[in-house]
């Protein structure tokens, strides 16, 4: 018979391995800038970018926007992606989801946007 000592063991190492295993099996994406993204892009690769709004880019009709890198941009659909109210331009977003390549470029099919928070330092528009 074991021993309550081994059993404690027996259970941790169990535990342990299962939390290993999960970590391994669902790793989360890198997240990358626009322009490394797009340096290696691959159609319909899962993926992860972070980025920044382009002036006047956000369309809600056809539920888009741009993000723009140092020399490059791209496309974002959120059509499938739940999008706090923070949402806009000049706003660091997260985004994360499938790459595909259409006529125009390449767009990211979001499924899920974040997007930063305002800081408290930015400067308020003043009224002169």
């Amino acid at each position: 018979m074991l021993t309550r000592r081994v059993k404690l063991m027996l259970v941790g190492a169990a535990i342990t391995v299962g939390l290993l295993a999960t970590l391994l099996v669902d790793a989360p994406a890198p997240t990358m800038t626009v322009d490394d993204l797009l340096a290696d892009a691959v159609d319909g690769r899962i993926v992860a970018v972070r980025g920044e709004v382009l002036d006047g880019s956000i369309d809600n009709g056809s539920s888009s926007f741009v993000l723009e890198g140092e020399t490059t941009t791209l496309t974002i659909s959120f059509l499938d992606a739940t999008v706090s109210n923070g949402l806009g331009d000049n706003r660091t977003v997260y985004a994360e989801g499938t790459l595909v390549e259409t006529n125009e470029g390449w767009l990211l099919e979001a499924s899920v946007i974040k997007t930063s928070c305002p800081s408290k330092y930015e400067e308020e528009a003043t009224t002169d």
